[in-house]
């Protein structure tokens, strides 16, 4: 279960609601004094600053972005030399008006050809869910600067995932679930697939595999670019589910949306060949029931007709790897992961040594680490040798024999540059500085010379730099957030403290904010902020948007904290992460709940009468079991977007952690909020966007029954036609934060 959160915080799963403010270009101004609801959500007053999109050229030497040009209204490809900061327009946007327009195309997205003579550029696009996938493509002739219109013939903007072929003479794409390529040469567009229908989806794939499995794109180009491998889902069989929609018509509109919900049928997904001429697909008979396993993963091996295709079963704690070859369509198991619990998807995938050799990462010793395994998949070596988690890879770097990797085995709350030799050989070597705290990333030319490098903290936000790696040496600032900091510096805002919750059981990260002119000799109500799944982490040293929705609350007098239980997905090993196995909202709620005890003895300023606790997504599911569960420790909840009854969620995500339902029926049962509805004391209030493709709105429903059936007074709030992230139309995010501060203030 998914929330977008970019920065990256990135994508949804049950992801509770991080406050974040999201980029923008510019601070407008200087503001003092304190925080209001409609400065932080309104106003833009206290948005970031980004610097780019950024793309290192194939030399390694520079990188482009994209910059606005004033005199045409609309953006510059731009090119900079690392080392000299010599700025060179690469395209200039008035190359890219079409004729009869008088506006310049606006690039959501662009790709080279590999001899840099063409450029293709997705422009006019849709949301398909939660990204803009869907939309029209040109391309963009360097040499005669002729702009060329694909899909001529198509309707508008439903072409999708356009790339080149290997020598750049066609296109393909998706459309209307079809694939198709087109000859740039005459324009002729010749179809791959024609079953493509509203059961039948090729070349993309359905709402579970995008939202749970990250699977998008769906086809692949051969290294000779004769053919095409692809996806195809049957969706037929799988449950639909229903939205209604009350608000944008005299009459309601169904919306229908194949779901498959937990213990129900999932899609039937295969993967198959055809020649990009057109003609028969032939399909790879991959061992298994192909509703009850997903094909996550498939890709063409360089310089190869064989394809690797990465098979995980329902229950998602068994990969098996093949290699499959598309003249023969032989398959090969060439190596099978297994996890105790449940396995998690990596793509640091390259190959090595002329292909001889991939790398892959696993937890089988109990951290996640990089392997180097050989190509038929009988020996893997350990790149890593230390007992701790790559959190991601920065950059391979086959030549220099270095991989380098963002990790933090000392403090969960940071994250740092690390690099290991390929060979395996040695120790690992933090690369950034020593002494530097918060959060780094590092976006890295190929031949690890240099960086793009972000640092953030709790109390800063995002500063960008150019750096060289060696030597960690700053070449140029591209983004200092100044008038931001400034306008945050004239709040006063007190500082973010991390600090350790030992329980009994186990130690958990926290962090608490105390109000303005704090005195430990008063009494203070306490909110605690939760997530507590295994898709994220809420105490992390990092911007967060500033977190300014609990430095508004703490001005009003609340301390707020927020705890990460056991299972959050912080760096600290595998037994961590997976204690959660079988037991979502069980083990974290009563974490949370010890936590909670451990707080009161430990800060005497806290008022053990008011408690509250508050989340959104698992972390509303969360804010619901602490509440029904412990009833005597939380006198005041607000959950957001969540899972009432876990059987209503989705197969992909819940079975992940879960189990099957017939299997864990006690799990089942204990961990869904539901159950324990008629426990509750305390002031609650539930709220949910009636769109949430995501998180039913059947979910808020059945809760309220349920509470209204034990005759629990509870309130609540519906948001028409709004998502899992209840920030759609006019107004709502400012409406939303004024709802629950009422509440708070009411009952807390």
């Amino acid at each position: 279960m998914k929330r977008i959160m970019k920065s990256f915080l990135g994508r949804i799963r049950l992801l509770a609601f991080l406050p974040i403010v999201l980029l923008s270009l510019s601070v407008k101004g200087q503001y003092t004094g304190s925080l209001t609801l409609e400065d932080i959500y309104n106003s833009n007053k206290y948005d970031v600053a980004g610097f780019g999109p950024v793309r290192w050229m194939k030399d390694n030497k520079g990188y482009s972005t994209l910059e606005r040009n004033e005199t045409s209204g609309g953006t510059d490809i731009v090119k900079y030399d690392a080392q000299s900061g010599q700025r060179t327009v690469l395209v200039n946007a008035r190359q890219l008006i079409p004729q009869g327009a008088a506006l310049p195309l606006s690039i959501q997205n662009y790709t080279w050809s590999e001899d840099n003579q063409l450029l293709l550029i997705f422009t006019n696009t849709r949301k398909v869910w939660r990204y803009h996938t869907r939309g029209d493509y040109w391309v963009l002739h360097v040499a005669t600067g002729a702009l060329q219109q694909l899909g001529k013939s198509l309707e508008e903007a439903t072409m999708m995932f356009a790339k080149f072929s290997p020598d750049a003479t066609r296109v393909a794409f998706v459309s209307r679930n079809n694939i198709y390529v087109e000859q740039l040469s005459s324009g002729i567009i010749t179809p791959v697939t024609n079953d493509g229908s509203d059961h039948i989806i090729n070349g993309t794939f359905d709402w579970v595999y995008e939202e749970e499995l990250d699977c998008r794109d769906g086809f692949r180009w051969s290294p000779d670019g004769n053919h095409i491998a692809y996806w195809q889902s049957d969706t037929k069989g799988t449950g639909v589910f229903y939205m209604i929609n009350n608000i944008d018509s005299i009459y309601s509109q169904p919306i229908s949306l194949p779901y498959p919900k937990v213990g129900t049928s999932l899609s039937a997904v295969k993967v198959g060949v055809a020649a990009a001429t057109g003609g028969a697909t032939r399909w790879f008979d991959i061992p298994g029931d192909p509703r009850n396993n997903y094909i996550a993963r498939m890709d063409f091996i360089p310089k190869s007709s064989e394809v690797m295709i990465q098979q995980l079963n329902r229950l998602q704690n068994t990969n098996r790897v093949w290699v499959a070859d598309i003249t023969s369509m032989q398959l090969k198991n060439i190596l099978t992961d297994k996890d105790d619990a449940f396995l998690n998807l990596h793509d640091n995938i390259m190959w090595l040594d002329n292909e001889k050799a991939f790398t892959w990462t696993s937890e089988k010793d109990g951290w996640t680490k990089l392997y180097k395994v050989s190509r038929d998949g009988t020996k893997a070596e350990p790149i890593i040798k230390e007992q701790l988690d790559v959190v991601s890879i920065s950059c391979i770097d086959p030549k220099s024999g270095f991989v380098y990797y963002i990790a933090s085995p000392h403090n969960y709350t940071q994250r740092f540059l690390y690099r290991s030799r390929l060979n395996g050989k040695g120790n690992a070597e933090r690369v950034t500085p020593a002494g530097a705290g918060g959060q780094h990333s590092y976006q890295m030319s190929a031949d690890a010379r240099w960086a793009i490098h972000t640092y953030q903290s709790a109390g800063t936000p995002p500063q960008i730099a150019l750096i060289q790696l060696q030597g960690h040496k700053t070449i140029r600032s591209l983004q200092e957030n100044t008038a931001l900091k400034e306008a945050v510096s004239k709040l006063s805002l007190t500082p973010k403290e991390f600090v350790k919750i030992k329980t009994p059981e186990v130690e958990m990260d926290a962090w608490i904010i105390k109000p303005p002119g704090f005195d430990p000799s008063k009494k203070y109500p306490l909110l605690i902020y939760v997530y507590g799944e295994p898709a994220a982490s809420t105490v992390q040293d990092s911007w967060q948007g500033g977190d300014l929705w609990h430095h508004f609350l703490a001005q009003q007098g609340y301390v707020v904290m927020s705890i990460d239980n056991r299972g959050t997905n912080v760096p600290r090993g595998r037994e961590w992460r997976k204690s959660i196995y079988r037991q979502i909202g069980i083990l974290a709620a009563k974490d949370q709940y010890a936590a909670a005890r451990v707080i009161l003895q430990q800060y005497p300023f806290i008022d053990s009468g008011r408690i509250g606790i508050w989340g959104w997504s698992g972390g509303g599911q969360m804010t619901l079991n602490c509440m029904f569960r412990y009833p005597g420790m939380y006198k005041t909840g607000i959950a957001l977007a969540f899972v009432s009854d876990q059987r209503l969620y989705d197969a992909t995500y819940q079975e992940r952690y879960m189990g099957l339902p017939d299997d864990n029926v006690e799990g089942y049962r204990e961990g869904s909020p539901i159950t324990h509805a008629a426990n509750l004391k305390g002031n609650l209030m539930i709220i949910h966007g009636t769109g949430d493709d995501n998180v039913h709105y059947q979910s808020f429903e059945m809760l309220a029954d349920k509470l209204i059936q034990n005759n629990k007074l509870f309130s609540m709030m519906s948001y028409p036609m709004r998502s899992h992230s209840i920030n759609e139309r006019k107004n709502t995010s400012l409406h939303l934060r004024r709802t629950m501060f009422k509440f708070l203030k009411e009952n807390l």
